[in-house]
């Protein structure tokens, strides 16, 4: 007997929630989208009408769990706790991309072990999350990332501003940051989900270091992580292709979502 698919909603239009709703609309076995919400929802409608092959609703944040076994999480991070809440206190799976935003929103946790309800994080833009969780079930001593961006990359952090840097005047490389993954995604909201991730999938975030640049030379996001433990020492590196919508996000980023997506139902899953 065939197994119902999965109804899926994408809570955000920007660039990750139009790549992930458009994968959705093209066919994935096992996964049929039902709805989207976005911030223009006349704008959200006439481009499904342009792009895609057939209308689906456009819904409010909190609604989208009323229609759907799954939601996306592909808005601002303030908006994590509107989309989530609603979503776990129904005992359905939360996918996660605002990964900084779960450290000001503990509670979503406790709501997902009342109501059976789960929280998921993709890997994004990272590589190796799997092994560094695995290195985790032993003793890992430290874990440090040091990630490059082009400058246009990290305009409008909070940080940059504090600085007062001209992002558009840097001509070499400038560190913008040194310390923890915990204190940095107050500085970098809309850069550094993939510090948390690192932090949550291995010691805490708490206790993963950090280094963040400006740099004119890197064409791509790199993140180069360094991890020692009692089981494996890895040396991880990743040059991110920015996307033309959002250069503070990576392509590879929807792409993770999706992967995420298909796990849930495919009858071969490969990795943690």
């Amino acid at each position: 007997m065939k197994t119902p698919s999965l109804k899926i909603a994408v809570g955000g239009f920007g660039a990750i929630g139009k790549a992930v709703a458009a994968a959705l609309d093209a066919g994935i076995p096992g996964l049929e989208l039902v709805a989207v919400s976005a911030r223009d929802t006349a704008a959200a409608r006439d481009y499904m009408a342009r792009s895609f092959s057939r209308a689906y609703d456009v819904l409010p944040l909190e609604a989208l769990a009323d229609s759907a076994d799954v939601v996306v999480e592909c808005c601002p991070a303030h908006l994590l706790d509107t989309v989530a809440r609603p979503t776990l206190e129904a005992g359905k799976v939360m996918i996660v991309i605002s990964v900084g935003a779960l450290l000001t929103n503990a509670h979503l946790q406790d709501i997902a072990a009342r109501t059976g309800g789960r929280l998921l994080v993709p890997s994004g833009a990272l590589l190796g999350l799997d092994a560094v969780q695995a290195a985790a079930q032993g003793k890992i001593e430290s874990v440090r990332m040091v990630t490059r961006k082009p400058p246009k990359g990290l305009k409008g952090a909070p940080a940059i501003e504090k600085m007062g840097l001209d992002l558009d005047t840097v001509t070499e490389p400038v560190k913008c940051y040194a310390g923890s993954a915990a204190d940095a995604i107050e500085g970098f909201p809309a850069n550094l989900n993939v510090a948390v991730a690192l932090g949550l999938a291995g010691i805490g975030t708490k206790h993963t270091q950090l280094e963040v640049w400006a740099d004119p030379t890197v064409q791509r996001n790199t993140h180069v992580i360094e991890v020692v433990s009692d089981s494996a020492n890895l040396t991880l590196k990743i040059e991110n292709i920015p996307s033309e919508d959002n250069p503070k996000t990576g392509k590879i980023t929807p792409l993770s979502v999706i992967s995420t997506l298909k796990r849930l139902t495919a009858p071969l899953v490969i990795g943690a």
